[in-house]
């Protein structure tokens, strides 16, 4: 059984009481909340973004048709114009920023302790990344709504109806690029997420 006595003085053996709280002491602070760990997520939308751009550029690069008007070979091909060529310079910067981003996610997973600051520089650089992959996929987008639609009022003829296999193929990769840009807002939103939940309360 615990024993139950007072702790007592030795010079005096008299008791000695219990220290009484100061007026101004305070309960210790909470413990901070535990960090929301997304970073299998981010990785997943990382290396999406990857595929995503390489599915892209690989489309558009390939995107070339002959078709013959009597003896006259037309050729179209991306890289008749600067609008195309941008894209594909854009989209190749956003993949190798995917595949280094990814293999960064990864190294957090192994070393948590870097997390703060490895989402801190994800936050700054997804957004530059989100506007150059967004500004060349509407530039792109442009000049092919041109190609598919014309512009009667310039008198700019449409050649989608000529070269049908090279619209598709720039069609597609637009597509994809569009849904590469939304996975850049995702990862935006995820690392803003991520360090707000990181602040304590």
């Amino acid at each position: 059984m615990a024993s139950t006595d007072k702790p007592a003085n030795l010079e005096t053996g008299k008791e000695v009481p219990p220290p009484k709280a100061s007026y101004g002491d305070t309960p210790p602070p909470p413990p901070p909340p535990k960090a929301v760990d997304l970073f299998a997520v981010d990785v997943a939308l990382r290396f999406l973004v990857f595929a995503a751009s390489l599915t892209s550029v690989l489309v558009m690069v390939t995107s070339k048709q002959t078709v013959f008007q009597g003896p006259i070979p037309l050729k179209a091909k991306f890289d008749h114009s600067p609008a195309f060529i941008y894209f594909v310079v854009a989209l190749s910067v956003a993949g190798l920023y995917g595949i280094l981003t990814t293999l960064a996610s990864l190294s957090v997973i192994w070393k948590p302790i870097f997390s703060t600051k490895f989402l801190l520089h994800f936050a700054f650089w997804d957004v530059l990344i989100l506007g150059l992959v967004a500004s060349a996929t509407g530039t792109a987008g442009g000049v092919a709504y041109i190609g598919y639609k014309g512009n009667e009022h310039v008198q700019w003829n449409k050649v989608c109806s000529i070269f049908d296999k090279y619209c598709k193929h720039l069609a597609g990769s637009l597509a994809t690029s569009l849904f590469a840009s939304v996975l850049l807002v995702l990862l935006v939103w995820l690392s803003t997420f991520s360090l707000h939940k990181k602040i304590p309360k």
